[in-house]
């Protein structure tokens, strides 16, 4: 019997309408365009500003434009997975509400969280039920409204997030195609450096730290890069090492769009030509769990089958790693 691979066979994205652009930051906090720009690389992200809707909304709006493109029918879904840090409240699961949602009625459903590489461990998940021969259909949703944890007069977080999400359909092939290998990792010692300290089980929220912004995300910015800057690059070397590729057999950098000198970085470690690199940080900011799917369905067009792809993130926890794929199908 042919061994089972676990491939992509489907992208859908969804964005909020609403742009913060670096010009109307400059108009809320102490910063200005070229800063964040040459720091950064973004230039403009989007926010889902209307009340009441969380990341179920983005999850759900990603899911149907797969589901639009695909074809597929929703009750042939058997797992939904939302790899998101925001989830729409505390107990109460954020996709088990999206499947229901999109009609994906015959599916059992969970969150995951693991901060900005949420999606990446998501897609270790999601293959190991595919190869495992029980299901069919998985579908994993990168998805965060990151507006909800930041504060806007804070400019080492506010011009770096946005709001959006991304959405894949993992299905089994007998082809040499799909989820090929991983190398992930994590360090828990390195969570006072990226958090939101309150409305967890440790810290309950309190009249107190509400109005003192104990919700809002915060990170030492110096800690954090010089941590994602080595790991991601350095993972992304393992990934290449124990699969014998190097930068002329990568045919794409998929890496967590955090910070333009991060994914720089992690190129120049490999080598790999400018081209060869996914970038749409400039557009959307850092979406969190959403910016890897985002980034395939910006560049679905131009992927071919077989195109050998190397998935990268770092995020809180610290989580970190890297995903070696080989895409299953042309546009």
């Amino acid at each position: 019997m042919s061994k089972i691979s676990a491939a992509i066979t489907a992208v859908g994205a969804y964005v909020p309408d609403y742009v913060l652009t670096n010009q109307i930051l400059e108009t809320m906090v102490d910063t200005n365009d070229e800063w964040i720009t040459t720091r950064t690389g973004i230039k403009e992200r989007r926010i889902l500003k209307e009340d009441g809707k969380g990341t179920s909304y983005l999850a759900i709006k990603a899911a149907k434009d797969l589901i639009s493109k695909k074809g597929i029918n929703p009750k042939d879904i058997e797992l939904v997975i939302v790899a998101t840090a925001t989830p729409d409240m505390k107990a109460a699961s954020t996709a088990a509400f999206t499947a229901s949602e999109i009609g994906a009625t015959n599916a059992f459903s969970f969150d995951m969280d693991a901060a900005c590489s949420s999606f990446l461990y998501g897609m270790s998940v999601a293959s190991t039920y595919i190869e495992s021969g029980r299901y069919k259909n998985v579908l994993l949703i990168g998805a965060d409204k990151m507006s909800s944890l930041i504060n806007y007069k804070d400019r080492a977080t506010c011009i770096i997030f946005g709001d959006g999400a991304g959405a894949v359909l993992f299905e089994p092939t007998t082809e040499d195609l799909g989820l090929k290998d991983e190398y992930l990792r994590s360090d828990g010692s390195g969570r006072e450096f990226l958090q939101a300290t309150y409305g967890g089980s440790q810290h309950a929220m309190t009249q107190d730290a509400l109005e003192n912004g104990g919700h809002y995300a915060f990170q030492e910015g110096r800690t954090v890069f010089k941590n994602a800057v080595f790991n991601m690059a350095d993972a992304t070397v393992k990934i290449l090492e124990k699969n014998n590729l190097d930068k002329d057999n990568v045919d794409w950098l998929a890496a967590h769009q955090a910070n333009k000198r991060i994914i720089d970085a992690t190129a120049q470690r490999i080598e790999l030509d400018e081209e060869k690199v996914m970038i749409n940080i400039h557009k959307y900011g850092n979406t969190t769990s959403a910016t890897l799917p985002l980034l395939l369905n910006d560049y679905e067009s131009q992927l071919k089958k077989g195109d050998n792809i190397i998935f990268a993130a770092f995020g809180g926890g610290f989580n970190w790693g890297a995903i070696y794929l080989k895409w299953a199908y042309n546009s």
